[in-house]
């Protein structure tokens, strides 16, 4: 649905940047600014900005900026409409209703829309069937397996009877084959449509605003032949990869680490049992940007996998995947137990908590799996083994982090401790060669991306001319003395002088975050954000040389300006022209004294 600028200015006036940001992102206030790490890469150093006066947020790191709105596009994977409506619903802010939209704009809607649509209406009917007479055995189930009424309510758990006429529902509120087909829940055959769920206890999954966008089907027979769980596929809607099983509400949880689990049931469980911070990886080996998600609530991962082999083989693979987004890892130990549900119905969550606290941390996790099954008595096994712990250590980057594990290594498997030491240290020499090569080619990468071409430079030069008109007061009616829309050569640099230009000239504030909502797709809104931040010139200039710095640019542009003219008249053979043109090359005085009168 289209809304109109007016309504789009006054739900970004409405939210307050710092607070929205501030509910997914720990920020700290650093001068007239909040600071945190970036949500959309990982980083040790804080490099996300967030300017209050201004109402725009800015990354130094990966380059990310915007408005509010950019924010939750972003953040949530949102269309701009969505964001706009998930802000209106925060500030209370009502919209032009559905019915206002023309038949047109209607058959418009994107098709993940639609799917969301056709989901949130199977996950209200699957809730439906189990709480009536066809989903008494399902229930039954659910309580057998120690889940209450409020914990099913919670979760939204559902059941799918076999033909329980979902297809037909769906199809009378208007939903076409098309789109039925895409959702995964049927299937089409010459025969007729089949149901995909069929006596299964459903788990809907939803994204982290609680949207439906997929189902999980748990069958309650103890058949072989049929699989113990049932997916929905992926769509438009759903990538597993890219969502988290209890995702929705873990990212509310205060306290401080997130616990790993493998399926619905454990995370369920858990959640019952007090631990608000579970989730689970939809059936699938954990994904980086799974893990990518976990970084925007924390840095600390318990993981809490099954106790057997396939496990403890999925543990191993996370842990590198974790790390590599900055995230601390530990391991739960749950025997004599399976699972955190059979561990919790045995033992119950004062225990589960004793054993969280008394996780494993994942390098000591690794070194025991390494272990498992070394003969020590075997010379070549034990020397292999070593070098594999020295080589582990070697890749530490704190130096009293690895002499601490040399210590701790040393004592626990019996190794020399001076020979370790030298054995990380020639491990370590490989090491930093590898970062160093590592480091070069990314620099080489980086400089060949960011290596100024004539054209760059005259955009660069653009950029802070407007920046600094949007921030530096008299700066606009300086400029607009001497600089006319066509000297800048930049279409985006362009609209937003002429922006700037006419809000300065109806007395109008220059308010980045409404100039920014203005520009369509989120490529043109970092840009425009980026300019508009002022660290993009104030970091370059100091206060004594922004007017000096100033001038030089103007004068710059107005310079490139008569060249592009005079190529034109050129080529027009304007010979007039060209004169003209070329005597206010050659006399730069003037646009200098009209900008010195006026500054």
């Amino acid at each position: 649905m289209y809304y109109p600028q007016e309504i789009v200015d006054q739900v970004t006036e409405a939210n307050d940047i710092v607070d929205v940001i501030g509910t997914n992102v720990a920020l700290t206030r650093r001068g007239s600014n909040y600071v945190g790490l970036c949500p959309f890469h990982s980083e040790k150093t804080p490099s996300f900005s967030v300017n209050r006066n201004m109402q725009i947020f800015k990354c130094f790191g990966c380059g990310k900026a915007g408005s509010v709105i950019t924010f939750l596009c972003d953040y949530e994977n949102l269309t701009f409409q969505e964001a706009v409506k998930e802000l209106a619903d925060r500030a209370g802010i009502k919209l032009p209703e559905e019915d206002e939209e023309s038949a047109q704009a209607r058959a418009e809607k994107s098709i993940r829309e639609k799917l969301l649509e056709v989901n949130k209406e199977a996950a209200t009917h699957y809730f439906k069937e189990l709480r009536g007479e066809r989903g008494r055995i399902a229930m039954s189930y659910l309580s057998n397996r120690g889940l209450t009424r409020e914990t099913i309510n919670s979760f939204g758990l559902g059941f799918a009877p076999s033909g329980s006429g979902l297809y037909e529902q769906l199809k009378e509120n208007g939903c076409s084959d098309d789109i039925l087909r895409e959702s995964g829940l049927f299937s089409f055959s010459e025969k007729g449509v089949y149901e995909r769920f069929r006596d299964r206890v459903i788990f809907p999954i939803m994204d982290m605003r609680g949207k439906v966008i997929a189902f999980g089907g748990r069958t309650m027979k103890k058949d072989e032949k049929i699989p113990k769980y049932l997916n929905s596929p992926e769509t438009k809607a759903f990538i597993k990869g890219r969502n988290l099983y209890g995702y929705n509400i873990a990212k509310h949880t205060k306290a401080g680490y997130i616990l790993l689990c493998e399926g619905y049931m454990d995370t369920i469980a858990l959640h019952q049992a007090g631990f608000d911070n579970a989730v689970a990886s939809l059936g699938t080996a954990l994904t980086p940007d799974q893990a990518a998600l976990i970084r925007r609530i924390t840095d600390q991962v318990v993981i809490t996998y099954d106790q057997d082999g396939a496990g403890r083989n999925a543990a191993l693979r996370a842990i590198p995947i974790l790390k590599d987004k900055g995230i601390m890892t530990k391991i739960v130990e749950m025997t004599p137990y399976k699972d955190p549900d059979e561990f919790i119905k045995n033992l119950g969550a004062d225990e589960y908590r004793k054993r969280v606290e008394e996780a494993k941390e994942s390098f000591f996790f690794e070194t025991e799996s390494l272990h498992n099954g070394i003969d020590e008595t075997n010379v070549e096994q034990k020397t292999k083994f070593d070098h594999e712990i020295a080589r582990k250590i070697a890749k530490i980057d704190d130096e009293l982090e690895r002499a601490n594990y040399i210590n701790a290594v040393s004592v626990k498997y019996g190794i020399d401790k001076k020979a370790l030491e030298r054995a990380v240290n020639k491990y370590g020499v490989e090491e930093d060669d590898l970062r160093l090569a590592q480091k070069t080619r990314e620099r080489a990468r980086e400089q060949q991306k960011n290596a100024i071409k004539p054209e760059d430079g005259q955009l660069i030069v653009e950029k802070l001319l407007v920046s600094m008109l949007a921030n530096e007061k008299g700066f606009m009616e300086a400029a607009g003395k001497v600089l006319v829309p066509d000297d800048i050569s930049d279409e985006t640099c362009r609209r937003l002088y002429e922006m700037i230009f006419n809000l300065v000239t109806e007395g109008k504030a220059i308010e980045p975050a409404k100039i920014v909502n203005r520009f369509d797709g989120a490529e043109k809104q970092a840009f425009t954000a980026e300019i508009l931040e002022p660290s993009l010139y104030r970091d370059k200039y100091g206060e004594d040389e922004l007017k000096a710095a100033f001038k030089d640019i103007v004068l710059r542009i107005v310079s490139d300006s008569l060249d592009r003219r005079m190529a034109l008249a050129a080529a027009g053979n304007d010979a007039q022209t060209l004169m003209e043109l070329a005597a206010r090359k050659n006399n730069p005085e003037e646009v200098l004294q009209i900008l010195e009168g006026s500054l």
